[in-house]
């Protein structure tokens, strides 16, 4: 048995017959960590004991004919900015270096009812601020498809283990794409749920308004598993809701599907566009043609303020939310007893030039004589950027279809001396959280995707779909169209 042939779907099925063992599955995808992760750099820490036991257990109940969860048996990856009971939590940081966590978070307890085994925690930029995960403070990470190349970020870690074939999903979070363009640059699958379709509860806060958790995965047929599982209702969490979706999000109706009309923006097809990341999308539009898909061009024309806006929203959330790592009640101790040196002697040594960049901005914006200028500003240009999604949506589209990031996956180092470029590296994904809408980055046929080894063809893209507000169904119907 190969690990890269396996989905969370198929593996279930196996399970279920016992064609197939967790525990020796589980041993695959360790000793598939044990080869390749020195190489790729995916992971912070590996749990092989905790795992093999648990992966134990779940063939114990399998054996028994016992009802298996959704995710029962299932070798899962988590970014480290989940809280999981017991075990290190950095974030990234050096600031966090030592911290333990002493519960779980939502989305961790949801996936251990549903059964699924934790391999370990991926690495990721620091406090999840970056798009290359060259920020994080123990390694870089890299692209399984070229080793001299990024996997993007911030949840590069988790892409690169399920597209390095060392996990078979994993989750990861998205503030202003950072589970969508990892996805693209690593050939996965990535989704994006609609702002409070997941809770928040357990994970390091960045931007509060913006974080959102999701899926990695080898198919959307293994998204929507995962996602069915870890969505909801969470009474720790106020901004959790759990809409009446009214469609069957593991079983669509196709036919349906294939009926909708999917919105082509102009400004995601403009100036910046990598020549193969538009032929690339110009293959996809063919590909749902011929599947009786219809077309409309639209128009989001607030959406090239998207960067500026994030820009000044995102760091002002951020100077708030990292405020409490002072090394009193969280973080790194620094030595001395007074109190405003303990502050400075902590925040310089524990922070990375990412936080410590975003965090003078966002304090810069929202301090007495900019706040208006600045962030008042910023949240008015925010409304008129979800107005323009509800304006598209409100005409007879049902999916809004453009590309995930402007290239390919980039070299290490190429943009790591600019932040502006590397920021640029999102310019497609940030409007749909801005909007507060879910989206999904899906591998373009033949084009690098998880079929692809090592150095053996071209470097993945994806292709992203935007859905209206608590409409995941369509835009993962709209990519089980595709994948079929």
């Amino acid at each position: 048995m190969k690990t890269n042939n396996l989905t969370i779907k198929s593996f279930r099925d196996s399970l279920a017959k016992r064609e197939i063992s967790a525990y020796e599955t589980t041993k695959l995808f360790l000793d598939e960590i044990d080869e390749s992760d020195g190489k790729i750099s995916a992971y912070l820490d590996v749990y092989r004991d905790e795992a093999l036991e648990t992966a134990h257990n779940a063939d114990l109940a399998a054996a028994k004919g016992e009802k298996l969860g959704l995710l029962s048996g299932v070798p899962i990856a988590l970014k480290d900015n989940m809280l999981l009971e017991g075990k290190r939590t950095t974030a990234g940081s050096k600031i966090l270096k030592d911290y333990i966590a002493s519960y779980d978070g939502t989305v961790v307890r949801k996936l251990k009812e549903a059964g699924a085994i934790f391999l370990g925690k991926t690495n990721l930029d620091e406090f999840a601020m970056g798009s290359s995960t060259e920020n994080s403070a123990f390694k870089i990470t890299r692209n399984p498809h070229d080793l001299s190349r990024v996997p993007g970020g911030s949840s590069g870690g988790s892409a690169a283990a399920v597209a390095g074939n060392m996990a078979l999903a994993s989750l990861g979070s998205d503030t202003g794409g950072s589970i969508r363009q990892p996805a693209s640059l690593c050939g996965v699958v990535g989704l994006k749920p609609t702002y409070g379709a997941v809770s928040r509860y357990g994970l390091i806060a960045m931007s509060s308004s913006l974080d959102q958790i999701g899926p990695l995965t080898r198919t959307v047929e293994d998204a929507a598993i995962v996602f069915d599982v870890i969505r909801g209702l969470d009474k720790y969490d106020a901004t959790s809701f759990d809409p009446s979706y009214g469609d069957d999000l593991l079983n669509p109706d196709l036919k349906k599907i294939s009926g909708m009309t999917v919105g082509i923006p102009d400004e995601y097809f403009g100036e910046g566009l990598d020549g193969e990341v538009a032929a690339a999308m110009e293959e996809v539009i063919a590909e749902f043609k011929s599947k009786g898909v219809k077309f409309k061009e639209v128009s989001l024309p607030h959406s090239k303020y998207a960067l500026s806006v994030y820009y000044i929203i995102q760091p002002a959330e951020v100077s708030t939310n990292l405020a409490r790592f002072d090394g009193i009640r969280y973080g790194t101790r620094g030595k001395s007893a007074k109190l405003l040196d303990l502050y400075y002697d902590n925040k310089s040594a524990g922070f990375g030039p990412e936080p410590k960049r975003r965090i003078i901005l966002g304090t810069y914006v929202l301090s007495a004589g900019h706040y208006d200028a600045y962030y008042g500003q910023a949240q008015k240009v925010r409304a008129l950027i979800k107005s323009d999604f509800d304006k598209v949506f409100s005409s007879g589209v049902d999916v809004i279809l453009g590309p995930v990031a402007p290239t390919p996956a980039f070299k290490i180092g190429e943009k790591a001396a600019n932040p502006l470029q590397m920021y640029l590296s999102d310019i497609f994904t940030i409007p749909a959280n801005l909007a507060g809408l879910p989206g999904i980055s899906i591998p373009v046929k033949g084009r690098g995707g998880l079929s692809t080894l090592l150095g053996a063809g071209k470097l993945p893209i994806g292709f992203q779909l935007i859905g209206r507000k608590w409409r995941e169904a369509d835009i993962l119907g709209m990519g089980r169209l595709y994948e079929r």
